[in-house]
């Protein structure tokens, strides 16, 4: 990854910055009132990468799950570098510092899930000593894993 550009976790302070992130991204458009939310959950964490210059180059994102009988866990929700960014290090940084985040916030376990044809994200964790899990089978409601609208 190049030296000009820093990873910056994020909190409600940076609402500003968050909005003003080019397209590509995210999945789509920034609502600043989820935006917002997102930001001041204490359960919710955001690492961005940028330029030298502010620009937002690329993001992860997660939840961390409370439960009555173990430890927090840590849900990476996505990760996301800009096209023309790729290819670089910079989710592979990213990835590092959000896991050492979650595990100072007390996280025991992270994971996440991503399409079987992602080679580009299974390489990714791949090579961040991701375990690959098999045999398990998603469910949604209300259009959870719907595609992105056209």
């Amino acid at each position: 990854m190049d030296d000009e550009i820093q990873l910056r976790r994020v909190g409600p302070q940076d609402l500003a910055l968050l909005l003003a992130a080019p397209d590509g991204i995210f999945d789509f458009p920034i609502n600043p009132a989820q935006a917002a939310a997102f930001l001041s959950d204490p359960l919710h964490e955001m690492v961005l990468a940028q330029s030298a210059d502010g620009v937002v180059l690329g993001m992860a994102s997660a939840s961390i799950m409370l439960h009555p009988d173990k430890p927090p866990a840590g849900f990476v929700n996505e990760v996301a570098v800009a096209d023309a960014h790729l290819r670089q290090g910079i989710a592979q940084a990213i990835c590092a510092n959000f896991f050492a985040i979650l595990r100072a916030r007390g996280c025991k376990g992270i994971w996440l899930a991503t399409e079987m044809d992602n080679d580009a994200a299974r390489g990714l964790y791949r090579k961040l000593d991701g375990r690959e899990s098999t045999g398990i089978v998603v469910y949604d409601w209300d259009g959870a894993m719907d595609p992105a609208p056209e």
